[in-house]
């Protein structure tokens, strides 16, 4: 190891999944009780001897432990600190990577109490409406509540993207996998057929009917039917996973499922290990890796940021998809770049032009105030509703990685990387945003003083301590 890991509620997690007390893991890794306590406790870092024994004795992908939870952790509660309720003044960078590293479940408890505070918030905005009601009950959003648990799987889920990918490979010779799919529920009594009006997808569990909209494009289609499939045929996986979550509703629960068939069927469309090869082979270009696995754009971006199997990595990458008004309807990723957690996408970022330039693939080089780098990659998709009257939804997505994976990228070619004035100076919300002459600041961050000189105006019309 090149650098110092303090991964010590990483290193103590694998323990006690393990089941195994402090002695038993300290024997099998080599090293003393005291020693292992200290680096459990990140008094010490975890020691190469160490990272080789978790790998030989159990099996451990050691670059689980610089992934990205820290990093997401602080992001999240620099955002959350960044609401006015929070008056004194902010923890110091240094305290929230303490509290990130040395206790994750009290930074994430420290999360799930602002996101009440923001629904009680809300909710009293319409206190007439919920009063008396029986469902005004206050916890986090259901809705918050599943993206958080995506994200902080990194976006992977082992055991469905392993099932997902063994129904790929189990298809007949010359077989596709919408032909697949649809043996698989004839199997069951379930007719697959399609509609000219009505929902998207809609299954008929009375009549073993599942209807899909013949104006959906081919890989929607192929993708709704596969969604169904593991509804249908996955329910004891789909459970298993959600029992281990402990979500706090059933609505939460519900929406999780909806989001694990959605998992399972993007990685039975493109299976992990054709699809990591050949976005290698191809260097990541989504237009080739759409028409080979007959797919869309939108869902080859999505399917480049899940890539995160242990011993078999992908590149990180980060996706995110806005709508019209800049707000986030999608994020996940797997690099330190972090998304707001409310409200919408830095307006610096170019998944904001796409809008302007339908068709085309924008690209940006990009450097966050921490000074991580990034290379950006934007495009619009539009979603028809299949007839004239019917309205387009309209949305913009984003996928990037740090700019050291660029070379890895078609996209990529002839930028000056190399060149500090080529990155475009975005951030993450401009609540936290440190940075001092930005020309498209929407608020003032709430860690500076301001000063206003009602003689001067400049860019913005106070200055910043």
């Amino acid at each position: 190891m090149t650098s110092k890991v303090y991964a010590g509620a990483k290193l103590r997690d694998v323990r006690q999944r393990l089941n195994m007390p402090q002695a038993v893991f300290a024997q099998r890794l080599g090293v003393s009780i005291p020693y292992l306590s200290q680096m459990e406790n990140n008094n010490r870092p975890v020691s190469t001897s160490v990272v080789l024994g978790l790998a030989q004795e159990f099996g451990f992908d050691v670059t689980e432990l610089q992934a990205g939870d820290e990093a997401r952790l602080v992001g999240d509660m620099r955002e959350a600190l960044a609401d006015p309720v929070f008056t004194g003044p902010a923890p110091a960078l240094a305290d929230l990577r303490l509290a990130a590293s040395n206790a994750p479940t009290l930074a994430r408890a420290f999360l799930d109490l602002h996101a009440t505070y923001r629904q009680t918030h809300e909710r009293l905005a319409s206190l007439d409406e919920a009063l008396g009601r029986e469902d005004a009950r206050l916890r986090p959003s259901s809705w918050e509540e599943v993206r958080d648990f995506f994200h902080y799987c990194d976006n992977y889920l082992d055991a469905v993207d392993r099932s997902a990918e063994r129904f790929a490979n189990l298809r007949k010779s010359g077989e596709t996998i919408t032909q697949a799919a649809v043996r698989t529920l004839a199997a069951q009594q379930i007719t697959v057929t399609q509609s000219d009006a009505g929902p998207i997808r809609h299954y008929d569990s009375a009549t073993k009917t599942l209807r899909i909209a013949r104006h959906a494009t081919s890989a929607t289609q192929t993708f709704q039917i596969l969604l169904q499939l593991a509804l249908i045929t996955q329910g004891q996986l789909l459970n298993a996973t959600l029992d281990q979550a402990r979500f706090q509703s059933e609505e939460a629960r519900s929406i999780a499922k909806v989001g694990l068939a959605n998992y399972f069927a993007g990685a039975a469309l493109m299976p992990y290990g054709a699809f990591l090869g050949a976005a290698q082979d191809n260097r990541h270009d989504l237009e080739v890796l759409a028409n080979r696995f007959g797919a869309s754009i939108e869902q080859v971006a999505h399917r480049l940021s899940t890539m995160q199997r242990p011993s078999a990595k992908g590149i990180p990458f980060f996706f995110v998809r806005v709508d019209q008004a800049g707000t986030i309807t999608k994020r996940h990723s797997a690099t330190t770049l972090q998304f707001a957690r409310y409200g919408g996408a830095c307006p610096l970022w170019n998944v904001h032009q796409a809008f302007e330039l339908p068709g085309q693939f924008l690209r940006q080089l990009a450097e966050t105030p921490d000074g991580a780098r990034y290379f950006c990659l934007a495009h619009d998709v539009s979603k028809s509703g299949g007839a004239y009257n019917a309205p387009t939804r309209r949305y913009a997505i984003g996928l990037g990685c740090e700019v050291r994976h660029a070379p890895a990228l078609v996209y990529a070619d002839h930028m000056d990387v190399g060149s500090p004035a080529a990155y475009a100076p975005i951030g993450i919300s401009c609540r936290i945003c440190e940075r001092r002459d930005c020309h498209q600041r929407s608020v003032p961050p709430l860690e500076r003083q301001l000063r206003v000189d009602p003689d001067k105006r400049g860019t913005l019309p106070y200055q910043l301590d």
